[in-house]
């Protein structure tokens, strides 16, 4: 039910980032921390402070990453896979006793370069490359919350600015191509009560508007208008060891996007939809657990599926939208078990998901603008099924032994056999992880661990084969390792040390959902497309700073 707070695009979920909680009344704390990686020479530092003055909080962030181009075993060095990212955020704000109000301030800017050519060598070089692109996104977020009686008030009002520039002309340089302005205004307000004990309930609104401007000479999509509302209401009773929780929602979207020249025509669409979910979880006794929930769904096109019209770089292909889409819909069951005791921990996640109209791109056999392949936005009914199963052995308290299968089965339903699995489908994945606990409260070290792992994606041969749009994509293995510990001076931890080590055997491997996968042969190796990192060690610091 937690999903229907957020809006047609919590379609398959919600995952929620919560902010540090602020410090204790009269203390002031923070953190440095800095990062390296051999394989990209990727080098990252990060300041941190925070503060309450008896209620008035505050705090500020800063952080800078780069990293020149990355390297695997096939193709060397990848040319133009550097980075380049800077951030910075502020809170000011007051705790109280009826409640908080926290003024939150942004700003976050990237400098990706982008591989466009499969076999070009790349260097150590840390200066982007052509192409590249930059984004600069700024936000402000007033995030108040209100005790009322045995209730609680939430309002949340934000304004983003998102700026995406994209620079490929040798000739002019420091000329944008691309040029995206993206204006968006967020609003959330909901009301949750406990009028009962074992009973809770939610209500509130939320939405967005929206405003794109294109401000370049190239075009991806048209500019564009868009206002979102929604409208929710959620409970929940407990009682005895059965919760049973649901709720409704309603949304309404109007987008319209404007016309230009004979590139994009003008386009006005409105899409309603009304979801909802029941479902319940049971405590069989102290260890065991089960529940069940069954959802309806509603996804409305976003606008590149809608009205693109360009080559989106980085992607390789040029994509086509297209007008008449339908919004999604979809039925879906989840059934989950776990199992805790001193031993032993193991969780079993199933779903069953039936999509009408179901949005994917579909690639155009034989058609090429500018020697890119065209694909065009289509539609169909889907069905998926899948789940996790996962289990955790600790036979004693310093040894946990993890192991995780996860499985997805994505179909498109009465398909000839090429067009019958869905595109970008996840490959079976099964990791596992032993760590031992080597000191938990010494007088020098503390927290030290050492830790084994491995990820292991099967061969995926369920692909889109329509149209040569994907491909079977190889199994590969994966050996990773770290460990880590704190430093203590007289009592107090002074320093956190963490050592990796990912792709320890070097192996070179193309994850089925990675778009790098279609960049095109590679002249250099006879090899299509681009690999993932090859191995790769790091280290980092964090050393706490109380004042």
């Amino acid at each position: 039910p937690a999903s229907l707070m957020y809006g047609s695009d919590a379609m398959a979920g919600v995952v929620i980032f919560h902010d540090a909680p602020t410090l204790a009344k009269n203390t002031v704390a923070g953190d440095v921390s800095s990062e390296y990686q051999t394989n990209n020479g990727l080098f990252d530092y990060s300041l941190h402070m925070a503060g309450n003055n008896n209620g008035y909080v505050w705090g500020v962030r800063y952080s800078d990453k780069m990293a020149h181009a990355y390297k695997n075993k096939y193709d060397g060095y990848v040319d133009n896979s550097q980075f380049r990212e800077r951030a910075m955020s502020g809170l000011l704000g007051v705790n109280k006793s009826w409640g908080y109000s926290h003024l939150k301030l942004s700003y976050y800017h990237l400098t990706p370069s982008m591989i466009e050519e499969p076999g070009a060598v790349g260097d150590k070089d840390y200066s982007h490359g052509l192409p590249y692109q930059q984004i600069h996104h700024y936000k402000a977020v007033l995030d108040n919350s209100f005790y009322v009686g045995n209730g609680n008030i939430k309002a949340l009002f934000a304004y983003q600015q998102n700026r995406r520039q994209e620079f490929e002309d040798e000739e002019n340089p420091n000329k944008p191509g691309l040029d995206f302005m993206l204006h968006t205004i967020n609003y959330d307000v909901h009301y949750a009560i406990q009028p009962a004990e074992g009973l809770s309930f939610a209500t509130g609104v939320n939405g967005m508007y929206q405003r794109s401007l294109n401000k370049g000479d190239e075009f991806l999509i048209p500019s564009y208008a868009l206002f979102d509302f929604g409208a929710f209401a959620t409970s929940s009773y407990k009682t005895g060891d059965l919760n049973i929780s649901g709720g409704l929602r309603f949304d309404t979207r109007h987008v319209r996007s404007f016309a230009l020249e004979d590139r994009f025509a003008s386009m006005s669409r409105t899409f309603n939809g009304v979801t909802g979910s029941i479902g319940a979880t049971y405590a069989i006794n102290e260890k065991m657990n089960v529940r069940l929930n069954l959802a309806r769904g509603f996804r409305v096109p976003n606008l590149s599926e809608l009205a693109s019209n360009g080559e989106h770089e980085g992607t390789f292909r040029y994509e086509v939208g297209n007008t008449e889409l339908k919004p999604e819909y979809s039925w879906q069951l989840d059934a989950g078990w776990d199992y805790t005791s001193t031993y032993i921990s193991a969780q079993l996640s199933l779903f069953a998901n039936y999509i009408d109209n179901y949005i994917f791109a579909h690639k155009i056999a034989g058609k090429l603008v500018d020697n890119v392949p065209v694909y065009q936005f289509v539609q169909g009914n889907a069905r998926l099924l899948g789940g996790e199963a996962s289990v955790d052995i600790h036979p004693i308290e310093r040894l946990h032994f993890q192991n995780a299968f996860s499985y997805v089965d994505a179909v498109q339903l009465n398909q000839t056999a090429e067009a019958k699995y869905l595109p970008m489908t996840p490959a079976p994945r099964w990791t596992s992880e032993l760590k031992y606990d080597i000191i938990r409260d010494g007088k020098t070290f503390n927290n030290t661990y050492v830790k084994i792992g491995m990820e292991c994606d099967l061969r995926q041969n369920h692909f889109y084969a329509l149209d040569n749009t994907e491909t079977a994509t190889p199994s590969y293995t994966l050996l990773n390792a770290s460990m880590g510990t704190d430093i203590k001076c007289r009592g107090k931890k002074i320093l956190s040390v963490y050592l990796t080590g990912d792709n320890l055997t070097n192996r070179a491997y193309q994850n089925n959902l990675s778009r790098l996968k279609y960049a095109g042969l590679n002249p250099v190796t006879g090899r299509e497309g681009v690999f993932n990192m090859g191995r790769n060690f790091g280290i980092k610091v964090v050393a706490p700073v109380n004042l």
